[in-house]
């Protein structure tokens, strides 16, 4: 198996050591990737210094993802770096930040918590790949994951509206792209994740995975392996999908115990 091996990979939201973005740059680099990872503060450095302090093939940078001038730079200096950019898992989000966005019914959200949420979950997302893409299709190839949820696309929670159109929003966004770069041999995928226990878990969401047929929550290195696979070179045949990581627990009417 290829898999990844050489090929440049940029995962944003990797700023937490106990997260999705951060678990699934480390396999990626450990599958033989070059990769540069980012969050919106310098603490993304720390996380380049765990993976390997000296190596060249790791590039770390803050950005705002949001901002399309910061994107395009940070793109370039990717590439400056590394070389072009193959791979791309738009994992960053409100979790991934570390704001602590309250639970709010629909009638009750106000304008900017509306546009920060679709902002930092979904523009952030557009952005990055807008700004790949076009490089990607000129050489014939890409993988463009996005970590969406299981919220939105598969359930809801009520006072979460903004966060699940947003996620929602992301698997519509990776099916017409899916057709339209498909032709050139890029790639697109979401990954839904359902109860992972990451740093900003509270007791509730870690109880609520213990309901699931699995019994427990799930890890964030069980999100990146599914990621690293849609990402390699033989998951050619995969496009337009939404690959559910919950444990099940979206198959069950039943969540409660017997």
């Amino acid at each position: 198996m290829s898999g990844v091996k050489d090929r440049v990979a940029l995962v944003t939201g990797a700023g937490s050591p106990e997260g999705i973005g951060f678990a699934t740059a480390r396999l990626l680099y450990s599958a033989g990737a070059k990769i540069a990872i980012t969050s919106t503060t310098d603490r993304i450095n720390e996380r380049r210094d765990e993976i390997e302090r000296t190596a060249l093939n790791i590039f770390s940078r803050a950005a705002d993802l949001t901002d399309s001038t910061a994107v395009n730079t940070l793109i370039e200096q990717i590439e400056n770096d590394l070389g072009p950019i193959e791979i791309v898992i738009n994992n960053a989000g409100m979790v991934q930040i570390g704001r602590d966005e309250p639970s709010t019914l629909f009638h009750e959200v106000s304008d900017e918590q509306w546009h920060y949420g679709i902002d930092i979950n979904l523009t952030s997302a557009f952005m990055v790949t807008r700004a790949v893409l076009p490089g990607m299709m000129k050489r014939n190839y890409g993988r463009i994951i996005n970590i969406s949820s299981v919220t939105g696309p598969s359930v809801g929670i009520a006072g979460s509206s903004v966060y699940s159109a947003a996620k929602a929003g992301m698997l519509g966004m990776t099916r017409s792209l899916a057709i339209e770069s498909g032709p050139n041999n890029v790639t697109v995928n979401c990954i839904g994740p359902g109860w992972i226990e990451t740093a900003s878990s509270g007791d509730s969401e870690i109880t609520a995975g213990n309901f699931t047929p699995i019994g427990r929550s799930g890890t964030p290195e069980e999100v990146g392996h599914v990621a690293v696979f849609l990402a390699s070179e033989e998951a050619s045949y995969v496009t337009g999908q939404l690959l559910i990581v919950d444990g099940g627990n979206t198959i069950q009417e039943y969540k409660v115990a017997f």
